[in-house]
């Protein structure tokens, strides 16, 4: 229990500690009379007066020398103080310190008076047994037992050197395991093996480091906890936690373990690292106190030529420099050579060593990109590295001196020196402190108290840290993250995520726990119409062989490698709702789960390293295969097909679906030992669809109505984003409290979002408007981070506000309270839908919660008013429980934007018939038939769209019929130009639009739309401009009773237009159709994707393909919002070679001569192939039966091979130039 172990003036009259002047350079320093641990100090002004201290530093020490400060959340820590001489005020240590002496060093005093100061120190006595190493000594401490085989270790130690290599503690077994402790270049170096085996597939080596700088004859404690293959590494108040490379648990050590360096017997003979010199205390190893053990020699201590148990004093006395530090010291006034040596510590690339001035000119020491580099400052002078040669009296200046001819980019120097040298003396820096020798300015003497603040490293996920001596910063190239500490992953974090970006199916990287620790990683994603797949494949190609295994009873392994880490595999099937794994066994005489009674010959390993026993299409505890389950076996007597062992090739083949076993990580095959036995193993790629994470949501319905969880954790590093919407025009999203501290995130307005957190600085709040409301019932997306750099706010994406850290103040962010998402305390609660809520890449199940909680109800509804848009070309968004889908059955697109054309091949004398149902015999349309059943009726507007390429002229591309003399035709002529013919009634001929400007059946895809309201024709082709014409006024304005669409070719009884049939009728349209829409009808589609009922046929073959049409695509993001933009990985362009007209005139002149010399080879080679192939049917081939029937190969194929379902792309056709 803490107790007081120092009161200053209590209730003296006017006690209290006021010094004469009242500066920086003043201090207070109290002699504890014995090391002590302190744990809380306070202070108060000087009694009855108007003296106090208002912010002051506290520095303590061992020894009276070498003052070491109090940091806290990496800085030297500044305390506040009193605002009066009576209140006292009291502060509790972030972590206790030890030492004898204490020193108080005011910054800021009262203004009506002087420094005025009352201390009291909280703590309790403190001892331990200390060693002195000389590099020499080795503690061994032998084991009880000569072999140890270790499942736990608790070891810890205090140590202090000047040296910064040197070996801690060692030891090690005749198995190959070890545990080494040792300082390299001043930093602390944990390795650890708990055993590898002799082929190399298992390497237990693991080596982890920590701290810098430990060279500062400091005191620095270690802690290292190990269970099995975890370890807690503790440096001076930071742990890293991690577990050891390999499968081993037990840490096998021989005989002993020593401290201070490696036994000989251990070290090579090359010498191996250095021995450990400096002292230590404390030294505990699982229980036993080995520095006690060591002063009652019950340890060997041989090795050591004189062992002492007390730590020299250090004899160096340090200089700290800060950036308006200086420090002026005389030099030697009569002699005509000046030498200067010292030692120096900085993380500043860039800094003035020294300066010393001369007449005209001067000397210039510095530091310029991490090199020391001297200057001449006169053209005369002759020097050396080591010597200046100066014949004037001189002054030696260490730090900056203002002269306007120094470069203005140099740097002041921050960091440490001693050890300072003027022409061969050391420099008495105690004589300087006292005022006795040159003079100082903002200098701390007998203190060296530069920081690493790349220690611990808060650039995470791989970053790379660099620091000066005020700040540091995070280069997150390559990593796949972003940010101030490269915390914020650029990808999204599903297949799923990405469709609603409007995405198309490819392959992606993706990051499914954010700013968690896994790292990004690729899969394919597959966007369908109502589900979106993730494929993970494996590395076992398909039908694979199985050989004899060497060990019969323990089969033959096959191992399956995904291209990603197990955790990563199991992030994505954690938060699937459904994944699947194919899997075929192939046998011949070889068995596998013999069924129904036998132990299996063959099983599967999954996830957790987890044996299963079940087959594809069968479920766990169920051994069976897919034909059990069926009752369809070969054999009726077992459960495979496998199991009959019989000589002709079985297979069991099957989807395996409980996702909570998968992946397959590895298969065991058994019965492939005898003779005739042979087996081959197929299993697919892992595939899961949807994402529970991204949909994950609840609706609160009440002001009061909120859900609670454990406490937030992001005391350095804190991300949380999720999407909202809501009708209401404030609310609290959520929020978290501590003590003090703080974090909340809050709609304040229709417009304004906040962000509102404090760490101990006081309450820091941002805010982002959004120029549209909020309250519009749609999704917003709300990203908050914070870090020890700075804090951002983003809304939707494009709204963003960022707010620096304070240079100096506190880090950690401490809360204690439950996370409440919605409102509690009496806050404004939220109204509205909350979803996909993650914080610090972990999502918040607010479904399973909201199951539970009165007022909040689990899932939302609505998301057709936030990405209905992605559904394009006539698409309808569905409303779904976990999101939604595009209906694109009354379009003549696909896909799951309808963005994907629908088209077919049409080889001479092929047509696609659709024929509009009576009133009488017309159903309703249910969900999956494709497009509407068109009913007969009279029509005074239609509109009709489609696309086609075709080399073949004349056609007859679509004609719509009707039970009167009415039709609306469009034909390809002779000369390949594009006519309407439209006959209503009313007129002698049809009414025709022809376009005579240019050749149609050139090969290339066009497409036309047409829309006729009564006499008013409207007209475009391709990308041209809209042409109106107008029927006349003769003309009926009604297409009566519509009756049929003929598509390709017109096959129509009854009285019809003799110059279409005679012109255009024969011998059919050869070529591709695509996008036919009319009205509401896709008749290419329907006749395509067949229904029941459907009313379209096809004549002749008709082989699906998209005519090489552009595909209606979503508008991508802009750049500036889009990550995965090509160009973003670029380097920045140069300015100076951008043109003031944006037109590069020299690429264009050099693209130029490119084309001509490409379209010289072009032709060339085209006169080369026609003039090699003149001889038509020189050369025999292998062509599929029914060719010479047939007007194409693709259509040959389909006739020749009935389940070919493959679609034929134009890209996949072949063509001469």
């Amino acid at each position: 229990m803490p107790a007081k172990i120092l009161a200053m003036c209590e209730k003296a009259s006017n006690g209290g500690w006021s010094p004469l002047d009242s500066d920086r350079y003043r201090w207070l320093q109290v002699d504890l009379r014995g090391r002590k641990q302190i744990t809380a100090i306070a202070t108060q002004g000087r009694y009855s007066s108007s003296d106090w201290t208002k912010q002051y530093r506290l520095l303590y020490s061992d020894t009276g020398s070498n003052w070491r400060p109090y940091r806290q959340d990496g800085n030297i820590w500044t305390f506040s103080g009193n605002w009066n001489s009576e209140r006292a005020v009291r502060h509790e240590l972030q972590y206790t310190i030890v030492g004898r002496y204490l020193r108080f060093i005011p910054l800021e005093w009262s203004e009506e008076g002087r420094i005025g100061l009352r201390v009291e120190a909280y703590g309790c006595a403190y001892w331990a047994d200390v060693i002195n190493f000389d590099g020499q000594g080795v503690i061994s401490y032998r084991f009880r037992q000569k072999k140890m085989k270790i499942l736990k270790d608790v070891i810890s130690l205090r140590f202090k050197t000047s040296k910064g290599d040197g070996v801690l503690l060692h030891g090690e077994g005749q198995q190959g395991d070890y545990l080494t402790l040792e300082l390299r270049r001043a930093k602390l170096v944990l390795q650890i093996n708990l055993g590898s085996n002799q082929y190399g597939s298992i390497q237990g080596h693991t080596s982890v480091s920590s701290g810098s700088l430990l060279d500062d004859d400091h005191w620095h404690s270690v802690l290292i906890e190990r269970y099995r293959r975890s370890v807690n590494f503790t440096l001076d108040q930071h742990t890293q936690s991690f577990r050891t490379n390999g499968e081993f648990d037990h840490l096998d050590l021989d005989y002993e373990i020593s401290f201070g360096g490696m036994p000989v017997s251990a070290k090579p003979s090359s010498g191996g690292p250095q021995n450990f010199v400096g002292c230590m205390e404390g030294i505990h190893y699982n229980g036993d106190n080995i520095t006690n053990l060591a002063r009652r020699k019950r340890v060997d201590t041989s090795s050591f030529r004189n062992l002492t148990y007390t730590c020299p004093v250090s004899q160096t006395f340090p200089a700290f420099f800060n950036s308006t530090s200086t420090l002026q010291l005389p030099g030697q006034s009569e002699a005509d050579t000046v030498s200067v040596s010292l030692q120096f510590r900085t993380w500043s690339p860039s800094g003035l060593l020294l300066f010393t001035p001369l007449m005209p000119g001067g000397v210039e020491l510095s530091l310029v990109e991490g090199k020391v580099v001297v200057h001449i400052l006169h053209a005369e002078l002759q020097y050396s590295l080591r010597e200046f040669a100066i014949r004037y009296y001189l002054s030696l200046f260490l730090r900056y001196f203002p002269r306007t001819d120094l470069s203005p980019s140099q740097r002041s120097f921050q960091g440490c020196m001693q050890l300072i040298h003027v022409d061969g003396e050391l420099v008495d820096l105690h004589a300087v402190e006292k005022g006795m020798l040159g003079s100082f300015e903002n200098v701390s003497l007998d203190m060296c108290a530069i920081i690493d603040r790349c220690v611990p490293n808060h650039c995470e996920h791989g970053g790379r840290c660099s620091q000066t001596g005020d700040t540091f910063k995070c280069s997150c190239d390559g990593t796949g993250y972003t940010g101030a500490t490269c915390h914020t992953s650029v990808y999204e974090q599903s297949c799923e995520e990405y469709k609603h970006l409007g995405r198309t199916s490819d392959s992606y990287w993706i990051d499914p726990d954010g700013s968690g620790p896994l790292e990004p990683f690729k899969v394919s994603c597959n966007m369908m119409e109502d589900k979106v797949w993730t494929t993970l494949v494996n590395d076992l190609p398909p039908q694979s062989a199985v050989s004899s295994g060497s060990d019969p009873a323990q089969g033959t392994v096959l191992r399956l490698n995904y291209s990603m880490t197990t955790d990563q595999v199991n992030a994505i099937t954690s938060s699937a709702e459904h994944c699947e794994q194919y899997v075929a066994y192939a046998c011949r005489m070889s068995r596998l789960l013999n069924s129904p009674d036998g132990s299996p010959y063959t099983w599967w390993v999954g996830r957790g390293n987890e044996k299963h026993f079940y087959w594809g299409g069968s479920g766990p505890g169920i051994q069976k295969c897919a034909c059990g389950i069926e009752r369809n076996c070969t054999d009726p007597n077992y459960y495979c097909n496998c199991d009959a062992d019989q000589r002709q090739w079985r297979e069991d083949a099957g989807v395996l679906m409980y996702k909570d076993h998968l992946p397959v990580t590895q298969v065991i095959v058994g019965d492939t030992q005898r003779s005739g036995s042979e087996a081959k193993l197929t299993v697919g790629p892992l595939r899961c669809q949807g994402d529970r994470n991204y949909w994950n949501a609840a609706s609160f319905n009440t002001p009061a109505s909120y859900l609670h969880f454990p406490t937030f954790r992001g005391e350095t590093s804190a991300d949380i984003s999720f999407y909202f919407k809501t009708s209401s025009s404030y609310g609290v999203f959520l929020e978290n409290m501590g003590n003090n501290d703080f974090i909340r995130l809050e709609l304040k307005s229709a417009y304004m979002v906040s962000f509102s957190f404090d760490v101990g600085n006081g309450p820091v709040e941002l805010t982002v408007r959004s120029l549209t409301p909020l309250n519009d019932d749609q999704w917003h997306r709300v990203e908050a981070e914070r870090n020890v750099k700075e804090a951002v706010l983003r809304l939707d994406k494009q709204h963003r506000e960022v707010r620096a850290a304070p240079p100096q103040g506190h880090t950690q962010l401490q809360l204690y309270s439950q996370l409440f998402v919605g409102a509690s305390g009496g806050q404004r609660g939220f109204l509205g839908c909350i979803r996909s809520l993650k914080m610090n890449g972990v999502t918040l199940d607010l479904e399973e919660r909201a199951k539970v909680t009165p007022g909040v109800k689990p899932g939302c509804s609505g998301h057709c008013s936030s990405y209905g848009m992605h559904c394009q070309n006539g698409g309808k968004c569905v409303e779904k429980y976990n999101g939604y889908s595009c209906d694109c059955s009354l379009t003549a697109f696909d896909g799951p934007f309808c963005t994907d054309d629908v088209g077919g091949y049409f080889e001479s004398g092929t047509m696609v018939r659709y024929d509009f149902m009576s009133d009488s015999t017309s159903a309703p349309v249910g969900k999956g038939v494709s497009g509407a059943l068109g009913v007969e009726g009279n029509l005074t507007q239609e509109e009709l769209s489609f696309s086609f390429s075709t080399s073949h002229a004349p056609s007859v591309l679509v004609y719509i019929s009707s039970k009167t003399q009415d039709y609306l035709a469009v034909v390809l002529r002779h000369n390949g130009t594009l006519q309407i013919r439209y006959s209503l009634g009313g007129l002698k001929e049809p009414f025709t639009i022809s376009l005579d400007h240019r050749n149609m059946a050139n090969g290339q895809p066009h497409s036309v739309n047409i829309s006729r309201q009564e006499r008013l024709i409207q007209l475009q082709l391709d990308h041209y401009p809209t042409v109106s014409y107008s029927l006349p006024d003769a003309s009926d304005t009604v297409f009566n009773l519509v009756k049929t669409i003929f598509l390709g070719k017109v096959f129509e009884t009854g009285q019809i237009d003799p110059v279409l049939i005679e012109r255009y009728n024969s011998p059919g349209f050869v070529g591709c159709l695509s996008r036919v829409q009319f009205n509401r009808i896709a008749p290419l589609k329907a006749a395509l994707r067949p229904a029941i009922p459907s009313t379209a046929s096809i004549q002749g073959v008709l082989v699906e393909s998209n005519c090489g049409a552009l595909p209606l695509t979503i508008p991508p993001m802009s750049a500036a919002f889009d990550p995965w933009q090509p160009d973003s990985g670029e380097f920045p362009f140069n300015e100076e070679r951008v043109n003031r007209d944006g037109v590069n005139r020299d690429s264009a002149i050099i693209g130029g001569i490119i084309a001509v010399v490409i379209f010289t080879i072009l032709c060339t080679l085209v006169f080369l192939v026609r003039h090699m192939f003149r001889h038509k049917g020189s050369y025999h081939t292998n062509e599929a039966k029914g060719a010479e029937s047939a007007d194409c190969a693709d259509a040959a194929i389909i006739v020749n091979d009935p389940a070919f379902t493959e679609t034929i792309d134009e890209s996949k056709k072949e063509w001469f130039i």
